[in-house]
């Protein structure tokens, strides 16, 4: 075994199966947006990366590697139209779509007639109806569906290496359950599931026999009648989750003469938030400073910038976007030679009893930002 890669591995099912690896591989590389709050065997790394920005350059740093296994993906209970636009987008991007792209990127691998283990998690609601769950269970059914197409492929092609689809219901150990990730209760399944992705298995439904092979064939005798037994069932169970699915980012800058460096910044802000509202000061007079190109421009340059889903127009300061109600934002997110000035202290303190992070970014190379 030379070295796998758990994409999602920071909690859950896929930080377990990462760890089982760590005893069995030389390496192990996990890729998330945020590092496990658990302390790490020495073979095992991570790769910060928020799965919505889809260029993929950290596949790069990977390395050669045989093992892989896709654990990244998210919904919400929630009736269709209470969901937003981008938490549709967002759910298809990383469930879906970044799952497909990575595939690709390895099939080449899979392919050739050396060993390569794979698995992709999916879900039990791939397979049936699952109302108030309209959009994770359609990205999962599309995984299931193409890994399906692919595995032929990859038969057809002569080789004898498979993607295993594992599609469990909820697991217990996990935040799923709505606690912290216990790895002494996803232990089993892991091992479980790289037991069957070491066989070259197609399909792995946790307790299939015990419980989901009559869910089933409940569903195919009659799917209207198991939709609305589904339906009532979430309901009753109140399991509805009201607050969308997305953790909303605020920075503002003058971004007059744009350089690399707000690129720069734009992009380390993106990859902490699921959606960047980018805030473009009229002129720089705060700063006792003239800017030379229009104030519609920078708004036109900056809206274009992929890492940014929308701009605004600055308010004198950050925190009266968020109180006029303008941008109900998440993070907040400064340059690091604003850490420790009066202003920073005066953000921190206000937002201190209403669930706002204050972030400081550095550039991506790690030096010291830049105050825009």
């Amino acid at each position: 075994m030379k070295s796998a890669l758990i994409i999602g591995g920071s909690n859950g099912i896929g930080l377990a199966i990462a760890f089982e690896l760590s005893e069995i591989c030389e390496s192990v590389t996990i890729v998330d947006r945020v590092a496990p709050k658990v302390k790490l065997p020495a073979n095992l790394r991570v790769i910060e990366e928020n799965l919505l920005i889809t260029d993929f350059k950290w596949l790069e740093e990977v390395g050669n590697i045989d093992t892989l296994f896709y654990s990244a993906g998210f919904g919400r209970v929630a009736p269709f139209e209470s969901l937003y636009d981008k938490e549709i987008d967002n759910s298809f991007t990383v469930n879906t779509i970044s799952a497909f792209k990575v595939l690709k990127y390895f099939i080449p691998r899979m392919k050739s007639q050396e060993p390569f283990y794979c698995g992709v998690m999916v879900s039990i609601a791939a397979r049936i109806a699952s109302p108030l769950f309209s959009i994770y269970s359609a990205t999962k059914a599309s995984l299931f569906r193409g890994i399906e197409a692919i595995n032929t492929e990859l038969m057809m092609s002569g080789s004898e290496n498979r993607i295993l689809e594992v599609s469990p219901g909820s697991i217990k150990g996990t935040s799923f359950t709505g606690k912290e990730t216990d790895l002494s209760v996803t232990k089993e399944l892991a091992n479980s599931i790289i037991h069957q992705m070491f066989n070259h298995e197609e399909v792995f439904i946790p307790e299939y026999e015990s419980i989901f092979r009559s869910v089933i064939n409940r569903y195919n005798e009659d799917p209207s009648k198991f939709a609305a037994e589904s339906y009532k069932y979430k309901i009753k169970g109140n399991r509805l989750q009201l607050k969308p699915q997305l953790t909303i980012g605020y920075l503002s800058g003058t971004f007059d003469l744009f350089h690399i460096g707000h690129l720069n910044l734009l992009k380390r802000a993106r990859k902490y938030c699921d959606y960047l509202v980018v805030g473009v000061h009229k002129d720089a007079s705060h700063k006792g400073k003239e800017t030379f190109i229009p104030f519609e421009e920078r708004m036109d340059i900056v809206r274009n910038i992929k890492y940014v889903d929308r701009v605004i127009e600055s308010e004198r300061e950050d925190s009266d976007v968020y109180t006029k109600g303008i941008v109900k934002y998440d993070k907040l997110f400064v340059g690091s030679d604003y850490k420790g000035t009066e202003r920073f202290n005066r953000y921190e303190q206000y937002f201190a009893d209403k669930g706002v992070e204050c972030g400081v970014l550095k550039n991506i190379d790690g030096s010291e930002g830049l105050r825009l």
